[in-house]
């Protein structure tokens, strides 16, 4: 127990060191060799964002990555974490982009880009929109993380423009309910048409679909009557 302890504090110390005089010095050079391609953070975190802006999503991972692993108590290293997550999201690595963001919320509940991040979780799902007649998992899922951001966060840029996301997804959704009932109504099943469509009526009243939904009701119900 006290050797585990004392392992411990040594790799402490180490960090420690390594975040006081670099990745460039002596010490780390005798630690890890001296062919190993170190860089002060500061000019990794430089790196990572030149690489970023130029749309190279994969060399920036590279330096924002080791910017993580060499300085995990550096003033960058939050700035690394945030950006990690935004290259996967360009590379359009939704599910590792969502997990790293989802992370920095755990890690920095308070942290000021937390609307931010929260709207990124919600893009995630957003952009994996499929087209009406698919499976709305993506839309239900960016609905949820969208209404949540404008719940905390009012007063937010992010939950204004999440507003825009959230009526898409309405739509998305009421489409599909739509396209459903019609099926069902083709194929003569009126009654699971009607709940369909009046699902439309209580679940999205205002994005469009409305006056269409109400014309299959009344049809259904006629129909539904004369097969009594």
């Amino acid at each position: 127990m006290k050797l585990g302890k004392a392992y411990k504090l040594v790799i402490l110390l180490v960090i420690v060191l390594l975040n006081c005089y670099g990745c460039s010095s002596p010490l780390f050079k005798k630690l890890f060799g001296s062919d190993v391609d170190v860089k002060p953070a500061q000019i990794l975190a430089m790196d990572g964002i030149e690489s970023f802006e130029d749309g190279d999503y994969r060399d920036a991972v590279k330096s924002f990555q080791k910017l993580k692993d060499w300085y995990p108590f550096s003033k960058y290293a939050i700035l690394a974490e945030l950006k990690i997550a935004d290259c996967h999201f360009y590379l359009e690595e939704y599910m590792d982009a969502f997990f790293a963001y989802d992370e920095f919320i755990e890690l920095h509940p308070r942290n000021e880009a937390i609307p931010y991040v929260i709207y990124q979780t919600g893009r995630c799902y957003f952009d994996q929109l499929d087209t009406i007649d698919r499976d709305q998992e993506s839309a239900r899922k960016s609905l949820d993380v969208f209404s949540r951001l404008r719940n905390d966060y009012p007063d937010s840029l992010y939950s204004e423009k999440a507003l825009v996301h959230i009526n898409i997804c309405l739509k998305s959704l009421a489409g599909h309910e739509l396209y459903v009932g019609k099926f069902y109504f083709k194929s003569n099943h009126y009654k699971a048409a009607l709940f369909r469509f009046k699902k439309i009526i209580i679940d999205y009243p205002d994005v469009g679909v409305h006056q269409k939904a109400m014309q299959y009701i009344a049809l259904c119900e006629e129909l539904i009557e004369k097969q009594k």
